[in-house]
């Protein structure tokens, strides 16, 4: 079949890398890519927000399928949009989209349907958000509403910090994102990301990974959209993924289709692992980025056939089946990231990096002539699959020290709670 993927980002290259392996992907077109994607697909410089354009452009060239990988399609109802023209799509509609776009929503929902997640407050001016924080006290985390590219939660130890974050939201450094603000309670424990597919009624279970969101080794700086992962997460035992499949997703999916929007497409849980057990951070709604990278990496059954089967509401009876071998992907980010950074600046060294257990996935990346250069904040995801989580982090440090790149940055101690377990 005809596949056409939306996105340019690490994500989108692992899940082209991933598709292209299908029997089933006759042809694939990235919108817009990246200089990796390009490599190994077509691209084309289509503008996802454009839904005629889109849907335009699917008719022209017999797509079969829209993989849509970034949440801001989604929440501007790209998928919406191809459904009703009659193109089948993954991804959630823009009601759906909701549990990713609005923190306030998925806060609220989890109270409705008995979901464990942290105590909050919805404030949706400056002076409800102060009078909640002098009720809550700090620690405290302040998450920007809306879409902020992984960049709008602070987790503030002191009133004076989450004071900081609250003027930040409402004095726009998130723009509309943070024209609301949700506060919660600290959780404590360990964190994992869980990932499970879904049609709108049945769900499956996909795997488990742990993210690493600050800038800086050790768990220091500011959040990012993710500096490294690895998959799976020894906290999510056989156990945990029971009890977060019973407790948080599938009660999940039952409250969204009982409100009229059902969820299709991947629904990615935030978790905390505390002493009570899993309790929910946030929701995504589309593979995670890098966790994609990882996951893919260990992915043995057929993309393709996975989410065409979602897309149609044909899930029951599907299974998928991942490598037992632990993957681990390390972030090169521009330095600056996830602030103002410099573009342009050259990389060298990624030829012949790539292998059986290695892949150096591109996010921000273009071509400028012969020359590769960086064009975003994170600009390679380093990826490698090995018998151990401790093998596999090897052999990925082993590739990122063979990239020739002054101008990116990345965390060294990837993987270090896995292995120090």
């Amino acid at each position: 079949m005809n596949i056409l993927l939306i996105g340019g980002g690490g994500r989108e290259h692992a899940l082209a890398w991933a598709l292209l392996k299908s029997p089933l992907t006759e042809r694939l077109v990235v919108a817009p890519g990246n200089a990796g994607i390009a490599a190994i697909a077509e691209t084309t410089a289509l503008n996802a927000d454009d839904h005629a354009a889109v849907i335009g452009f699917c008719e022209a060239n017999a797509i079969d399928l829209v993989v849509v990988g970034p949440e801001a399609p989604l929440v501007g109802g790209l998928v919406d949009a191809l459904e009703a023209a009659g193109i089948a799509a993954f991804g959630p509609s823009r009601a759906a989209s909701a549990l990713e776009g609005s923190k306030g929503f998925t806060k609220e929902l989890c109270s409705e349907a008995s979901i464990p997640t942290a105590a909050y407050r919805r404030a949706a001016t400056r002076e409800d958000a102060l009078a909640a924080l002098a009720e809550m006290g700090a620690p405290i985390v302040v998450k920007a509403d809306g879409l902020a590219a992984g960049k709008g939660v602070v987790v503030a130890e002191t009133v004076e910090d989450a004071t900081a974050a609250i003027e930040a939201c409402f004095a726009g450094s998130f723009g509309s994102a943070g024209a609301e603000v949700v506060l919660e309670e600290k959780l404590v424990g360990e964190e994992a990301s869980f990932f499970a597919v879904t049609d709108g009624e049945t769900v499956l279970p996909l795997a488990t990974a742990q993210d690493h969101k600050r800038a800086y080794d050790n768990d220091e700086g500011p959040n990012t959209g993710g500096m490294g992962a690895y998959s799976p997460a020894p906290v999510m035992t056989e156990a945990m993924i029971a009890r977060t499949m019973r407790e948080i997703v599938e009660p999940t999916v039952a409250a969204m289709k009982a409100r009229g929007t059902p969820v299709k497409g991947v629904l990615y849980a935030g978790l905390m692992i505390t002493d009570k057990g899993p309790e929910l951070i946030e929701y995504n709604v589309r593979f995670g980025d890098p966790e994609c990278q990882a996951l893919m990496m260990r992915l043995e059954s057929d993309l393709a056939t996975l989410l065409m089967a979602a897309a149609q509401g044909r899930l029951a009876g599907e299974t998928v089946a991942w490598s037992d071998e632990p993957a681990m992907t390390v972030v090169f980010a521009a330095k600056g990231y996830p602030g103002p950074v410099e573009k342009g600046s050259e990389i060298r060294g990624l030829e012949g990096l790539d292998g059986p257990d290695t892949v150096v996935f591109h996010a921000g990346t273009a071509k400028d002539g012969e020359k590769l250069v960086a064009k975003g904040g994170r600009v390679l995801g380093v990826t490698a699959k090995g018998a151990t989580i401790a093998e596999a982090r090897d052999k990925a440090y082993a590739a990122v020290a063979k990239v020739d790149w002054p101008g990116g940055f990345h965390r060294t101690d990837i993987g270090a709670k896995a292995l120090n377990r």
